[in-house]
């Protein structure tokens, strides 16, 4: 069968000019999967990223080359993102990323151990959709790490649903839905369905942020202000980068200007500086760029 010669939106954007089918592709899912424990953020004495920046650190410590999340979208170069962040109120901390093991704590090696699925998707990233299984008992990031460590490289491996954690359709499957009404303005649906037999609790946390370039451009240290995030009271989140100077290395002007993530219904705000908490990663005595750190330990 050959194909159709029906109307088609997306192959209509494919279709265009490459300047048009490039500003389409500006904005997607970019953000990674996971970024602790790359190469690239490794600044060890060693060259040990996996024991350099694990994912206990993520959390704590800003990145430099990229960012991660869960159903992560982002610019081309990565300098504002956005990902979803979950809390059942048993965790001991909020499910911003996905959850793994380095290659000394997985008995095959390096092992991300999350069950997420990727459902649909087009080419320009039109629309895209995917599917987060998110336990509502504590997730078990210590038994993970035991259990796994402990079994031999002929042994199989100790995965998320072997815990138990899943029984009694005690979880939640998190659509996470995203669609471009053009080539810069986006719409977010976030659908939560309990499949467990009881009521249960659940907090979706949309997060925004630009990724940390300030701390690392010596040359252009004092010479403009960080981007800033504030909020637009009944609207939502303003995004402003237009004083920041655009990243060195880049022949194109990084800097995206305003942009406006607008939030329906009553939602609590809550800020904090995409800055390393160095007290927690380095050390008591160390001292944060900001009091109001990445993992929002405001000492």
């Amino acid at each position: 069968m050959g194909p159709t010669s029906e109307p088609n939106a997306e192959r209509a954007r494919l279709s265009g000019d490459a300047e048009t089918l490039a500003r389409w592709r500006n904005w997607g899912p970019y953000l990674a999967d996971r970024a602790w424990a790359t190469v690239r953020e490794d600044y060890s004495a060693d060259a040990d990223p996996w024991k350099f920046f694990p994912h206990d650190h993520a959390r704590s410590r800003a990145y430099r080359w990229g960012e991660d999340g869960i159903a992560g979208f982002c610019d081309r170069y990565q300098i504002l993102c956005w990902s979803m962040a979950f809390w059942n109120e048993r965790d001991p901390i909020l499910n911003v990323r996905f959850f793994g093991l380095v290659p000394t704590e997985g008995n095959h090696g390096e092992d991300v151990k999350e069950c997420y699925f990727y459902l649909d998707a087009l080419p320009t990233h039109a629309y895209q959709r995917m599917l987060y299984k998110y336990p509502q008992r504590e997730f078990p990031y210590l038994q993970l790490i035991e259990e796994n460590r402990r079994r031999g490289p002929d042994d199989p491996e100790f995965e998320l649903i072997d815990t138990g954690i899943f029984d009694d359709g005690r979880y939640f499957d998190i659509e996470i839905e995203i669609a471009k009404e053009d080539e810069n303005s986006f719409v977010f649906r976030v659908t939560a369905h309990n499949r467990g037999p009881d009521r249960a609790p659940i907090h979706l946390i949309p997060n925004l942020w630009f990724r940390n370039t300030w701390a690392w451009d010596r040359q252009a240290s004092g010479q403009a202000s960080p981007p800033q995030i504030r909020e637009l009271p009944g609207v939502g989140l303003l995004a402003d980068d237009t004083l920041t100077p655009p990243l060195n290395g880049l022949l194109t002007d990084t800097r995206l200007g305003p942009h406006v993530l607008e939030v329906a219904g009553q939602t609590r705000m809550l800020f904090t500086d995409n800055e390393t908490n160095a007290a927690r990663i380095y050390g008591a005595s160390d001292q944060s760029r900001s009091p109001f750190v990445k993992d929002a330990d405001a000492r």
